[in-house]
């Protein structure tokens, strides 16, 4: 049990440090918008090359957010019911829904190896007046469905622990809100 305890705190551990890590992207992007709008207005020296970076950027970020948003449960949620079960209740339904995630995301991951794969191969550029080369960022694609896949093991893992029981993880105590604690 301490094998698949340490391998489910390593994957969120990875995942949480790569998405703090990707996270300063929002800062870059920021200074790239900037940094154009500078020297559009004030310049009056447009620059065809920030927008299109910003976007490959946050291509990157919003892909490699993906493992560390499902850790931190902040993926969009409809808990209209859900959040009136139980903590073991919403862990039965959660084992239930997994087989759709891992059904899109294993999808995902096939079709982005190749799509990635014949980016790479072909050295696939953007074709604008910048030209820049978009495989690296299509290189993201696997890489960070891998880690969501990786952390969708881990959620699965915690959900059959919650379920049924299990010793190997020690769930933190739920926290009901009261709404005469709120004012």
């Amino acid at each position: 049990m301490r094998a698949l305890t340490a391998f489910m705190t390593g994957i969120t551990r990875l995942n949480e440090l790569l998405g703090r890590w990707f996270s300063y992207l929002v800062m870059v992007m920021f200074l790239l918008l900037i940094t154009g709008v500078a020297f559009r207005y004030l310049l009056e020296r447009p620059l065809s090359w920030t927008g299109e970076l910003t976007q490959l950027l946050f291509g990157i970020y919003g892909l490699m957010a993906g493992g560390y948003l499902l850790a931190h449960n902040g993926h969009v949620n409809v808990d209209l019911v859900y959040s009136k079960f139980s903590r073991r209740n919403r862990a039965f339904l959660d084992l239930f829904t997994s087989l759709l995630f891992f059904l899109f995301t294993l999808s995902l991951l096939y079709f982005a190896v190749d799509m990635a794969w014949e980016s790479f191969s072909n050295r696939e550029t953007s074709y604008s007046s910048w030209n820049p080369p978009i495989w690296p960022v299509k290189a993201f694609i696997p890489l960070a469905t891998l880690l969501l896949i990786l952390q969708g093991v881990v959620k699965l893992l915690q959900d059959i622990a919650i379920a049924f029981n299990l010793s190997y993880y020690q769930p933190e105590p739920e926290v009901e809100e009261h709404p005469e604690d709120m004012a």
